[in-house]
């Protein structure tokens, strides 16, 4: 998918992408760079990290690529050293990294609980927390996004959606505390997306029958979501803080709405 925004609508920004390496974390780190943004990039896998800074590179851009487990508050430490040395600020923070297992609720155990808010909700705290620290607050500016869940509810995944609606929370609570700063702060709930992740993860069978519950008649694409981050965080979008953006084909509305559990 091209840009639908000129190639220079994020120029001289600078942009932390965790999860960098695949599915909406790397069309968003290119959707980025097509439109002028320098990117960082961290992920566990060192593999697709560098092939999606190839590609940024083979563009004309610029990309440093990180390994980093999030969890870990030293390693975020040492991967937002690494963007003040190289580039000596940070305007632009996609909190893309997170994962879950599904599960029944009833067999969710505390670790489980646990081990699914330590990565999709401690860990984006902590990454926004350290960059608003070092960067953004000291700067008086930057944008901050967070991935939520559309619909927030969905079977199996209890533990993830109580994390994630957690984190879309944190967008309106940001937005009143750090626009003093000029610092901005959105979340963009995201439906199903169609990646080879989900299939190994999910099974095809569910797949499909995730795409039967979208009005649009079709599985979203990581560029359907990169894109309009890509406008989030642009001057574009100035005047927009505080809210959360269904990206979804019209699934939260619908409500996903096949026959409960009996």
């Amino acid at each position: 998918m091209r840009s639908y925004l000129s190639s220079d609508a994020n120029a001289g920004a600078v942009a932390l992408v965790t999860g960098g390496g695949t599915g909406i974390g790397r069309a968003t780190a290119l959707a980025l760079a097509a439109t002028g943004a320098t990117l960082a990039i961290c992920g566990r896998r060192p593999e697709p990290l560098a092939a999606t800074r190839s590609v940024i590179e083979a563009d004309g851009g610029t990309c440093l690529d990180l390994v980093c487990d999030v969890r870990e508050p030293e390693q975020v430490h040492g991967v937002l050293g690494a963007i003040g040395e190289r580039f000596g600020r940070l305007d632009l923070l996609v909190n893309n990294a997170g994962g879950q297992f599904t599960a029944p609720a009833e067999d969710i155990k505390l670790k489980g609980f646990r081990a699914v808010h330590r990565l999709s909700l401690d860990a984006v705290w902590d990454v926004t927390q350290q960059a608003a620290e070092r960067f953004l607050i000291p700067q008086r500016s930057g944008v901050i996004v967070f991935i939520g869940f559309s619909p927030l509810v969905q079977p199996g995944t209890a533990h993830a959606s109580a994390a994630r609606a957690a984190v879309r929370q944190l967008a309106p609570s940001l937005a009143a505390e750090w626009s003093r700063y000029g610092i901005r702060a959105v979340c963009v709930d995201v439906g199903n997306v169609s990646t080879p992740g989900a299939v190994e993860a999910y099974g095809a069978e569910q797949v499909a029958a995730w795409e039967r519950t979208v009005p649009l008649g079709r599985l979203g694409t990581p560029e359907d979501v990169a894109q309009a981050i890509a406008f989030l965080v642009s001057p574009a979008a100035a005047w927009i803080t505080g809210t959360t953006l269904a990206i979804d084909g019209g699934q939260g509305a619908w409500g996903a709405a096949a026959e409960p559990p009996r």
